[in-house]
């Protein structure tokens, strides 16, 4: 099996953990301080915007949770740790981002049919609060969002709640000046329909990812031809690549060689396609079956 040419970044999980904290901390004020406002000021965007910024607390303390479990060291009965507790985290985030909006669209609609009467000035000042404090959030994340689906899922939440928190504000000040009432309901509408937007986009990605599917800037074709201009060998077929999380990206394969190699020989071998396909690929785990005169399917993809 090739070595491994991924690094460990335990400094960037323990910024990203203390950000996320900090992060957590910030939207259980701002959502407790929404509820009520929104509750006595009766805007259903502000209440929607509440109900995003408790979904940003759920996500985050699950981003939390999968950030300390993924430092966590392999074992006997997990034998790759907890490697993809943050793609699980992305995808839950994703989920529920999306669950939320459609909720609130639904909701949207009703009072759209039915306005009501709402007390801007509250509306106004509340919406401040949160975009200061998502704000404040977003800032914290915003660097190590590249990072992985985790921070990206946690980073987006809280992007796309500031979002909401601006759309409130000028839904606040067009109803304490020009008394139109609708505007509530269309601004959570509009919100709704960018979560899922965003949303679907992370879903997506993170659901790749579970189920084993080949990276989408990963060619199977280019790799099993550029291993078989390798000397000695012969046909690459049975290959199985897969990202396991942000980090590492494996490949499998068995590959029939032209002669009786020693072990030796392989071994040097092994070390030219690791090179080969780190640096063009950027794949990093190699687990290579070598094969002479064996009578199986020589396709490159074998359904197991």
């Amino acid at each position: 099996m090739g070595h491994s040419h991924a690094h460990k970044h335990s400094h960037n999980h323990d910024l990203n953990g203390r950000n996320l904290f900090i992060s957590i901390l910030l939207n259980i004020v701002i959502t407790v301080a929404q509820v009520v406002g929104g509750l006595i000021s009766g805007s259903l965007a502000l209440l929607s915007d509440a109900l995003h910024n408790l979904s940003d607390v759920v996500s985050l303390i699950i981003s939390l949770i999968a950030n300390k479990l993924v430092r966590q060291k392999a074992s006997l009965k997990r034998t790759f740790g907890y490697k993809r507790a943050e793609i699980l985290a992305a995808f839950i985030n994703a989920a529920t981002l999306i669950i939320i909006a459609i909720l609130l669209i639904f909701e949207a609609v009703e009072r759209f049919k039915n306005p009501q009467q709402i007390e801007s000035n509250l509306v106004i000042w509340l919406s401040v609060i949160a975009i200061l404090g998502n704000g404040f959030s977003v800032l914290l994340l915003k660097k190590n969002a590249g990072d992985n689906m985790n921070m990206k899922s946690a980073y987006l939440h809280l992007l796309t709640d500031m979002m909401a928190s601006v759309a409130v504000l000028v839904g606040g000040l067009l109803m304490k000046f020009y008394q139109i009432w609708w505007i509530d309901s269309v601004l959570t509408f509009a919100i709704s329909i960018y979560l899922i937007v965003m949303g679907w986009n992370l879903l997506k990605d993170s659901f790749r990812v579970l189920m084993l599917f080949t990276p989408e800037s990963t060619s199977v074709d280019s790799i099993v031809k550029d291993i078989q201009t390798i000397d000695t060998i012969k046909n690459v077929h049975h290959v199985h690549i897969w990202q396991l999380n942000e980090e590492e990206i494996h490949l499998e394969a068995h590959i029939d060689f032209n002669k009786n190699i020693t072990l030796s020989e392989f071994d040097t071998i092994l070390d030219e396609i690791e090179e080969l396909v780190y640096h063009k690929y950027e794949i990093n785990h190699i687990n290579i079956q070598p094969e002479f005169g064996k009578c199986d399917t020589k396709d490159v993809i074998v359904q197991d």
